[in-house]
């Protein structure tokens, strides 16, 4: 900070005016690098921060086709309909009845994101089925190209020919994600769920 002199006959008034602006200067020094710390602490992909526009408006792009959101519905329970006889086959008494599932990304995903899911599969896995010797950074660019921001990608890491990764792909209180393994024609994009609040972390999701 430049030292100020004051050189006027009304000495004591200009000095201490030019004091106080002094002690002004220097706290909003003080205050600019304090919230430059807070800036550079803040997480970059904590869940309830402003997402990047782009990024969602990708997201809700993919996802229009899907119905709203709505969290899972329970299977149904009671007996089952009574069908009208007439013209219907009686199904036989050894036959198997479908098992509602009770875990999974089927029950844990609200209607939205279960449906966006399969679509998120579908393009990345196209994207990357080609891709010759699917390294991090190969990979990274496709998923770059196709919408998918740095801060949603987790855990990018090569393990022989094959290149892992996660997305995180959290929108309006969802908790879909996605892991997949980059391994050209035997690449496998899976759906998976991400914890509701807090941080992107690949250890507690649920397949």
């Amino acid at each position: 900070m430049a030292t100020v002199f004051a050189r006027s006959s009304r000495g004591p008034r200009r000095t201490l005016a030019t004091t106080a602006l002094a002690a002004l200067a220097l706290g909003a020094c003080g205050t600019a690098k304090t919230n430059a710390g807070a800036e550079q602490t803040k997480p970059a992909d904590a869940v309830g921060g402003r997402p990047d526009a782009a990024f969602t408006a990708m997201l809700d792009k993919i996802a229009q086709s899907c119905p709203p959101s709505a969290p899972p519905e329970a299977p149904p329970t009671g007996p089952a309909q009574t069908l009208p006889s007439d013209g219907v086959k009686t199904p036989p008494s050894d036959a198997i009845e479908p098992i509602a599932p009770t875990a999974g990304p089927e029950v844990e995903l609200n209607a939205r994101d279960w449906c966006a899911s399969s679509l998120h599969e579908q393009r990345i896995t196209q994207a990357l089925l080609d891709l010759v010797e699917p390294t991090p950074t190969k990979v990274r660019a496709i998923l770059n190209d196709l919408g998918y921001v740095d801060e949603r990608i987790h855990d990018l890491k090569q393990s022989g020919a094959t290149t892992r990764f996660f997305l995180d792909l959290r929108d309006k209180g969802g908790r879909l994600c996605l892991e997949g393994s980059a391994a050209g024609e035997m690449t496998v994009v899976d759906t998976c769920v991400a914890p509701a609040t807090g941080p992107f972390t690949t250890g507690e999701r649920k397949q």
